[in-house]
């Protein structure tokens, strides 16, 4: 039997989100069609939609419903920039982002279409609050973006400080909320403040399955006067920024897990942030030289990344795989390809300490049992991994 403690790449499906989807799946009809089967598709839809902001408190005509995070981010970063159209190719973003946004700039960048300021991250992941700000206010910026809280090492960001600073230079702004969602408190009313146009908060990603809600769903909140182009074109729906036809079953499913990481989230933290403590604990008792990184305290609750000096992350990874243990070395979106942690090494680590990273994250179905299951087999697995590399157990790698 598998422990699975990677639920920060995708939690298990909730029942309650399986049954909502069976259900709306068996409801006939395109919701853009005006005939009856068509507009009793699109009531549900408009269901699943008013229930979604009423999690992320924006107003319904906000969810533009996407097929996950990844769309979300690129709908928002390459809608704002080429909405900027000549004001400018600046776009502000901390290192360390995920790849759903480095990537994405990348290319962009490739095409002559962004130019890419950056900030910096200290020791602990967290990103320059006075780096940003004054990145903001240099010429051509037209857009900035950042993560609520850093996916892999868990550190949460001072996102609300950022969107006000944001608002204040005249900056549209997103916010990657994907791995926050059931974790942090989320209010886009609130991030977005007073502010007005396509200035401060204009964009906030989410994303169905990291909530206990199917692959394949995401959104992302868009305010009302933001100015984004869109990125598919067709047949106009969500006010044009998402052509094609709307997802009722999973956008239903993803509305009933959303409400339910929200209504647990308060206790599931504190629940889920003890059985962290206790694998750290574990883990640093079996293997004395291991290092938590990120923040130590103002971190995801399910969150522990944690670096074995003279142990590569693949292959401890594959070790406790074999023992029945799941975790990972990163994100789940570098299509498989081991590679150092861009974000440990964007901390100021080294490349091979970046080499030696484990991400092991708890979820709402993560018991004491699974901690301790974790916690027996890491030890041999270090050890194992050390004898593998040629580390002496004692000796600087």
């Amino acid at each position: 039997m598998t422990v699975y403690l990677d639920n920060a790449a995708t939690e298990p499906l909730r029942s309650q989100a399986r049954d909502a989807w069976l259900e709306a799946s068996a409801s006939l009809g395109n919701p853009s069609s005006i005939h009856g089967p068509g507009r009793t598709a699109r009531r549900l839809l408009e269901d699943a939609r008013e229930r979604l902001a009423g999690v992320l408190d924006c107003d319904p005509i906000e969810i533009v419903l996407t097929s996950g995070g990844t769309e979300s981010v690129n709908l928002a970063l390459q809608g704002m920039l080429a909405a900027a159209g000549a004001r400018g190719h600046g776009v502000v973003v901390p290192d360390g982002e995920h790849h759903a946004t480095v990537d994405t700039l990348a290319w962009l960048e490739r095409a002559g279409r962004a130019e890419v300021r950056a900030v910096p991250l200290d020791g602990v992941g967290r990103m320059d609050l006075e780096a940003w700000t004054a990145a903001l206010a240099r010429p051509g910026v037209v857009a900035a973006t950042l993560l609520a809280a850093n996916n892999e090492v868990g550190t949460v960001q001072p996102f609300a400080e950022a969107v006000a600073a944001a608002a204040e230079a005249g900056v549209p702004a997103h916010v990657d909320a994907v791995g926050a969602l059931g974790h942090l408190p989320l209010s886009f009313r609130t991030l977005r403040g007073a502010a007005s146009g396509s200035a401060g908060l204009v964009a906030l990603s989410v994303s169905s399955h990291k909530v206990g809600g199917p692959a394949g769903v995401g959104a992302l909140v868009v305010s009302r006067d933001a100015e984004l182009q869109a990125v598919l074109h067709g047949g106009g729906q969500q006010r044009g920024l998402r052509s094609g036809t709307q997802d009722v079953a999973g956008a239903a499913a993803f509305a009933v897990a959303a409400e339910l990481a929200e209504s647990e989230r308060a206790a599931e933290s504190v629940r889920v942030a003890t059985l962290r403590d206790r694998l750290v604990a574990g883990v640093r008792a079996a293997v004395p030289d291991a290092e938590l990184l990120g923040d130590p305290a103002d971190r995801l609750p399910g969150n522990a990344h944690l670096l074995f000096p003279g142990a590569r992350g693949e292959t401890l990874l594959f070790l406790l795989d074999t023992a029945g243990i799941a975790v990972s070395t990163g994100s789940a979106c570098q299509a498989g390809v081991a590679e150092p942690s861009h974000v440990v090494l964007a901390m100021g680590r080294s490349t091979r300490e970046a080499s030696q990273v484990l991400r092991i994250t708890l979820g709402r179905t993560s018991t004491t049992a699974d901690v301790d299951a974790a916690v027996a087999a890491i030890g041999p697995a270090v050890e194992r991994a050390r004898a593998a590399s040629g580390r002496r157990p004692g000796a600087r790698s």
